[in-house]
């Protein structure tokens, strides 16, 4: 009896894993179509060479896989469970003494993998290639550049230092027409000390920031005192030139190294980190969607019908769907600060998670 329920679990895998590498294929496919005839007018108004466009869905497909993948999954459940259940071979299984939940081992152990192994593909390869997509945009279909801007930067160093870069030459590692302010802690309306340069340059043997041509003002009871200094060695400031760049990048090209580091920098700096924990535990949830539709997949299409693939496509990308716009709005409550961020990450999942749950008890073992 053993042998036999081994060789179902490897016949189950081998055709669950067939299935989501066929779905996956399909949607990635209408995927770049979709979005090849969005970007159409700005790949022509740009000019931009075909050679290009290839390099652009290359560096997209990660993004692609890692949205299209719990759709994927969710297909290959209703269609292998839904096939099985029409030709009468989920009633032998039951029968012969398979329970419905025995029955999805296979399908919850391949799909628990994929979410286990999604962490490091969402987490690192996604963001690597989605920094490099939008390189591109920028450069050749002039896009997103206002998150391109190396102009008019400001830093909150401290709760007391702010600093205002006119603009940032990330391959000198130089930062210019800057101008930094002390204010007093007890009191963070008045200004205590406050330094103007042409240029700041990295150090990197001290690891400090050094000011160039300085002009540094010092208010006190006894009125202003100036100094000039043609080099100034500030001291330890809570950012280096790599942070400067990654204040100009979105989270999608952030990966979960970068991102804890920048949140850390955020609370130093005593800034509100609840947007970017949200998106950092966002990125973590979001793989085990891929174990949790298994649920509703298979619950859904153990019932026998007659409903053919083009159903079972639909009520894929309609559960997808719902997904998307639950994990959404629950994420937008971590943003505004109203839910934990952890929680507001987290909250589609638990939900159809306990929904998925629901539906599997009352569907007839």
């Amino acid at each position: 009896m053993r042998d036999k329920i081994k060789i179902i679990d490897i016949h189950i895998s081998k055709e669950f894993i067939k299935t989501v590498v066929f779905g996956l294929v399909a949607f990635i496919l209408i995927f770049i179509l979709v979005d090849l005839m969005e970007n159409l007018d700005d790949f022509i108004d740009q000019k931009v060479s075909l050679t290009i466009i290839l390099k652009y869905y290359i560096y997209f497909l990660p993004e692609i896989i890692r949205l299209t993948l719990p759709v994927a999954v969710l297909l290959s459940c209703l269609f292998i469970t839904g096939r099985m259940s029409n030709l009468n071979e989920l009633t032998a299984l039951k029968v012969s003494g398979m329970s419905l939940y025995r029955f999805m081992v296979p399908f919850l152990i391949i799909s628990l993998m994929l979410s286990l192994s999604s962490i490091y593909f969402n987490g690192w390869v996604v963001p690597k290639t989605n920094k490099k997509k939008l390189n591109l945009e920028r450069v050749y279909m002039r896009k997103h550049l206002e998150s391109w801007g190396k102009y008019n930067i400001y830093i909150q160093d401290t709760y007391t230092r702010l600093l205002s870069i006119g603009y940032f030459d990330d391959e000198l590692n130089t930062a210019h027409r800057v101008d930094i302010q002390d204010f007093d802690s007890s009191d963070v309306t008045k200004v205590i000390a406050r330094y103007t340069a042409p240029s700041m340059k990295w150090d990197s043997l001290s690891g400090n920031w050094l000011l160039i041509n300085c002009i540094y003002r010092k208010f006190g009871l006894n009125g202003e005192i100036i100094e000039k200094r043609d080099t100034f060695n500030i001291g330890k400031l809570n950012f280096k030139p790599m942070d400067i760049k990654r204040k100009q990048m979105k989270p999608d090209e952030m990966n979960l190294d970068e991102m804890k580091e920048f949140i850390r920098d955020q609370i130093r700096s005593g800034n509100d980190p609840s947007r970017w924990l949200t998106d950092y535990h966002a990125k973590i949830s979001f793989t085990f969607s891929n174990f949790i539709v298994v649920l509703f997949g298979v619950a859904l299409a153990s019932q026998k019908k007659r409903a053919g693939l083009a159903m079972e496509f639909g009520l894929s990308l309609l559960i997808a769907f719902l997904y998307f716009i639950f994990m959404k709005i629950s994420t937008s409550f971590g943003y505004a600060g109203i839910l934990h961020p952890f929680i507001s990450a987290w909250l589609a999942n638990i939900a159809f998670l306990i929904g998925g749950i629901i539906v599997i008890l009352k569907v007839r073992k």
